[in-house]
């Protein structure tokens, strides 16, 4: 078939080497990304049409996550900024926790980009564990980093934010923009409401995340619209080895049960 509602069908997965020069692309798909065409409900009536065949592409990337991840071993995931660099404190921060969660037994997941991610990956990789990695197809290009020993790319965030969940036993945040805080706040609505087993969310650095939880029990909370369990579900730290404590005494109770 052809049209331009179905070349969107035949666009390269975010894995794909493309080398081909600009000149010799779309110049629409150069400036946006699949997540954008797909919510995008502007453009010719004949653009519905192609959507229940995106369901196909939707369903693979699903399939092709369980099917990658289905035997990583225990994992926690971990958040955080993709502009730290190297030489900042958080970046060592990182490095150190993916170490950590690493003699402990735990892979590592991130989402395989820069910053903090690539620092948790290399500490994990280095220190011996499995560092996973959960690459999401961007405007500007990025990649896995090179520290991923196990790597899936994703056009949908969707389909990426349930990779993230599905294969962890905890959730570790360390500083970080909008990107951090919506994957924050979505997996706390999930354990909130029970659609994920209730396993510790961890913030790693008062000095960064202080201010918020403190505006959660005094704003958010003085206005009624979350209760005081609800504060309790996070768990905020400025040590490495706590946060590993947090997450096995978690999982051994689970175990238990």
């Amino acid at each position: 078939m052809t049209g331009s509602h179905f070349d969107d069908l035949t666009t390269p997965r975010p894995t794909t080497v493309d080398k081909r020069p600009p000149e010799h692309k779309d110049p629409a798909r150069l400036s946006s990304t699949t997540d954008q065409r797909l919510l995008d409900s502007r453009g010719p009536a004949d653009w519905v049409h192609s959507d229940a065949w995106r369901v196909q592409r939707i369903q693979a990337e699903f399939v092709e996550g369980f099917s990658v991840l289905a035997e990583i071993p225990r994992a926690v995931t971990v958040f955080g900024s993709a502009r730290t660099a190297p030489d900042h404190p958080d970046y060592a921060t990182g490095m150190a926790l993916g170490a950590a969660l690493a003699r402990a037994g735990y892979a590592v997941i991130t989402g395989g980009g820069p910053g903090i991610m690539e620092a948790a990956n290399r500490g994990c990789s280095e220190a011996g564990g499995m560092s996973v990695g959960l690459g999401i197809e961007l405007p500007f290009e990025q990649g896995l980093n090179p520290w991923v020993d196990l790597g899936v790319g994703f056009r949908y965030f969707f389909a990426r934010k349930t990779m993230f969940v599905k294969y962890a036993q905890a959730f570790v945040c360390l500083p970080g923009g909008f990107g951090t805080l919506d994957e924050l706040f979505e997996a706390l609505v999930l354990v909130q409401t029970g659609k994920v087993t209730r396993f510790p969310v961890v913030l790693l650095g008062s000095a960064y995340w202080g201010g918020l939880v403190e505006w959660l029990r005094t704003s958010a909370l003085e206005h009624g619209v979350i209760s005081p369990k609800d504060v309790d579900l996070i768990h905020i730290v400025d040590d490495v080895e706590e946060v590993v404590a947090i997450v096995e005494q978690r999982f051994h109770e689970l175990v238990e049960k």
